[in-house]
């Protein structure tokens, strides 16, 4: 089977976490040939190179999202009216409708879906013909069309109120999110030569996804371990409304196109899958699908659970806001003056410059509500919180640092799918956890589980642990037990494995494909042509032109490429 990998910022490149899951996928399926079709976020992100890629990898095609050269198009009368027509009907669905916000909402908004589908395929048939759509949504027109809808008497009265500065920026927006129209990936010998299209995100990553459906029939399968559309309507804070509007129905309408053509969507967990229902998502196309991760590097600590010190509390993870410390510090003052013999060990680098500076605020926190006591005037005190970077001689691997505490602590206000919980798990550690995000599914009653920005539940908690030893191996066995069954990376990759067959079986062969000795390969018709039923009468049916060519011959998978701009 040939997939077609689509992932924005991160596989193949070397950062991005979201490149480990799909490197691991690809490795795990090395009976399959992949070409990977990747969009970069940053200059820097190309810099950095790719990883290093397995024989299964027959093609990676990149193209930036970050910058756009201008394709030097000069578009005819002809074209001018087609574009016209279509921009300007896409900018009339976004002004006039809002995106559908709930599972019956999708039903009724089925005729905005569908002119908004029209729009896209429009512009998409467009550019396929004239080589590129760049210098078009960066024009003068592009920014009328979307002033004319404003403007429209059916506009919303958030698109109404839009001013010059708002429309340059949507109409910036737009261009960005449809460059990869402009692509020279839909031909018969890129996206349209693979079997399945697997995008790893939604949003930019699905949106060739979308086009290869619209073009060659491809069937796509859509993962978001993140719901774009959840991150989309967190940013932007301080722009207009006039600005949220416009973008929020934009992306709500090219989240709920992406659901409607999906032959299957696998949130990672069910706090996304509300999320996407919400969106407009088909229950019955939903397959949660959990992250895989590699337990190898806990099995030594999570063997040992007695090497644990049991007066520490462990963080462990990246500093920033979401991740609450604040909270935390405020919990274990209490913490510490019921059992003045415990110790937290806050363990991770901080995130970027407003990380640093939360990381500067939390150590100031912490000397305060904790002054060293000395015993005379030339001792030095002990402070019972400490700040600690993984990779030093001290803690060389996070391993090390869950296995110096017997207690993990959680406490974010905001968090998808805790990565750091489930390694917490796999070591074998009773969990302390706010109840935000994927947690409570993760957990699963392996561990206490408490609300946010509540200090003093949060300390309830870790107390209890502290002092009753039994229940604390008692939750560390069940939950490295729950992980290993769950959130490895060999139950990811069955998974997938099972979805590409299912998807592939339903979805009948675009042409006939041939092996070295002449026997079609396996694929090259669907499962249930050998059942007896409706689909095997000899009811003669219009062949579409793409089907007509003779059978091919397979030849040998083609060499990776250099990046394509």
């Amino acid at each position: 089977m040939r997939i077609g990998l689509l992932t924005e910022s991160g596989y193949p490149y070397v950062s991005g976490d979201a490149g480990l899951w799909c490197d691991r996928l690809v490795r795990g399926l090395d009976q399959h040939e992949f070409d990977v079709y990747a969009f970069s976020r940053s200059e820097a992100q190309e810099d950095a190179g790719w990883v290093p890629l397995p024989p299964q990898v027959g093609r990676v095609r990149t193209a930036p999202l970050w910058t756009a050269e201008d394709d030097g198009v000069v578009h005819g009368r002809r074209a001018r009216r087609r574009f016209t027509e279509h921009y300007g009907e896409l900018a009339a669905v976004l002004c006039t409708a809002e995106a559908p916000a709930a599972p019956g909402a999708a039903q009724d908004a089925a005729p905005e879906a569908d002119r908004f589908a029209t729009a896209l395929h429009g512009l998409a048939e467009l550019a396929r013909d004239e080589g590129g759509l760049v210098a078009a949504l960066r024009s003068e027109t592009a920014v009328r069309l979307l002033e004319r809808a404003c403007r429209a008497p059916r506009a919303r009265r958030a698109a109404r109120e839009a001013r010059v500065p708002d429309l340059l920026t949507v109409a910036a927006h737009l261009e960005q999110a449809l460059r990869p129209l402009s692509l020279d990936w839909y031909e018969e010998d890129g996206l349209g030569a693979v079997d399945l299209c697997h995008a790893t995100a939604g949003g930019a990553a699905a949106l060739p996804g979308l086009l290869a459906h619209h073009f060659f029939g491809i069937p796509l399968l859509v993962t978001e371990y993140g719901v774009r559309l959840r991150a989309h309507y967190l940013t932007r804070p301080d722009s207009s409304p006039a600005v949220r509007s416009l973008l929020a129905a934009f992306h709500g309408r090219l989240a709920a196109e992406t659901y409607r053509q999906a032959a299957f969507i696998t949130p990672g967990n069910a706090h996304a899958r509300r999320w996407q229902e919400r969106c407009g998502a088909d229950r019955a196309k939903l397959r949660t699908v959990h992250p895989g991760m590699d337990a190898t590097p806990f099995d030594e600590v999570g063997e040992s659970p007695e090497s644990a010190d049991p007066r520490t509390l462990v963080w462990v993870g990246r500093v920033e806001p979401a991740k609450d410390l604040v909270s935390l510090l405020h919990a274990f003052a209490q913490i510490h003056k019921e059992e003045p013999g415990t110790r937290l060990r806050v363990m991770g680098g901080p995130s970027g410059a407003e990380g640093a500076d939360y990381l500067g605020h939390c150590k100031a926190l912490a000397a305060q509500l904790f002054p060293d006591e000395a015993e005379g005037p030339h001792a030095v005190g002990d402070n019972p919180v400490s700040f600690e970077e993984i990779g030093g001689p001290d803690l060389p691997t996070v391993a090390d640092a869950y296995a110096s505490g017997a207690v993990t602590v959680l406490s974010s206000v905001v968090e998808g799918f805790p990565a750091g919980l489930v390694e917490a798990m796999f070591c074998g550690r009773a969990t302390v956890s706010t109840d935000v995000g994927a947690v409570v599914e993760v957990i699963g009653g392996t561990g206490l589980v408490v609300p946010p920005r509540n200090p003093r539940a949060l300390a309830e908690a870790c107390v209890s642990l502290l002092r009753d030893p039994a229940r604390r191996e008692r939750l560390g066995a069940a939950a490295r037990a729950r992980a290993l069954e769950l959130f490895t990376v060999e139950q990811n990759v069955a998974a997938f494995h099972g979805l590409y067959l299912e998807i592939v079986a339903r979805t009948p062969v675009h042409r006939l494909l041939l092996d070295d000795s002449g026997d079609p390969l396996p694929f090259a018709a669907p499962a249930e042509a050998h059942v007896p039923g409706h689909w095997t009468d000899l009811t003669p049916r219009a062949i579409p032109t793409w089907a007509r060519n003779a059978p091919v011959r397979t030849t040998a998978p083609a060499p990776v490429t250099e990046a394509v701009r």
